[in-house]
This record gives C-alpha cells, structure tokens and sequence, in this order.
C-alpha cells in the first residue's frame, strides 16, 4: 500500500515561518516513479484548493495567494515533497494535504494512481 506521510505543521504567530514535509511510501513493494507533487488546503468551510505544485522536472506553479511567500521543492531520492511558508497570514491557516502521482509495484504488480496524505493543521494566529 503507498502511503503518504506528512509533517511540519503546527501554531504560528502571523510574520512566522513553517516547512511542511510529505514522504512517500510503499509498505508491500517499493515506488517506482513519482510525477506531479503537489500541496493543497483546506479552511473550514471551503473547498479544497492547491497551494503549490511541482513536476518531476522540477517546473513549479502557485497559487496567486501564495506567490513570494511559499516554496515548493522535493527530494526525489527520498521520494519527499517541501513546503516552506514564509510571511504566513491569519488566512493561512487550514488543513495541508500532500498529493502525489505514483507508480509502484507492489505484490509483484505495477500500480499507478493519485494519492493524499492524511492532512496536518496549520494555525496562524495572534
């Protein structure tokens, strides 16, 4: 089974600083490749939104909100994804779920398929 594990979040106050990590891992097999990567949230009460994204390549794309402040990067060789948040703001604050493109073999057999983490909180708050 793959796995997605995130970590990092945690209470702020605004101006403050957080890095999120997601580590990828398969528990009955290994993973073969990862493509997109990529952060999202969610605040109470809205819809899902992606924060930051990144390819295998490398090329990056953000949501306008975040733009300057927040910096998506990831460590193929340890098949993890970063979030780095600067200059966080009160309207930050929302559940962070990793997401990611992956193929895996597992029991012998490649799986390819979409998979998020579990979330972790981020509050930003006076």
């Amino acid at each position: 089974q793959v796995h997605l594990m995130e970590s990092g979040g945690g209470s702020v106050q605004p101006g403050g600083s957080l890095r999120l990590s997601c580590a990828a891992s398969a528990t009955s097999g290994k993973i073969i490749r990862i493509d997109n990567m990529a952060w999202y949230r969610q605040a109470p009460g809205k819809e899902r939104e992606l924060v930051a994204g990144i390819t295998s390549a490398g090329d990056t794309n953000y949501a306008v909100s975040v733009q300057g402040r927040f910096t998506i990067s990831r460590d193929m060789a340890k098949n993890t994804v970063y979030l780095q948040m600067n200059s966080l703001a009160p309207e930050d604050t929302a559940v962070y779920y990793c997401h990611a493109d992956i193929l895996a073999l597992q029991y012998g057999e490649y799986e390819a398929g979409k998979y998020w983490g579990q979330g972790t909180q981020v509050t930003v708050s006076p």
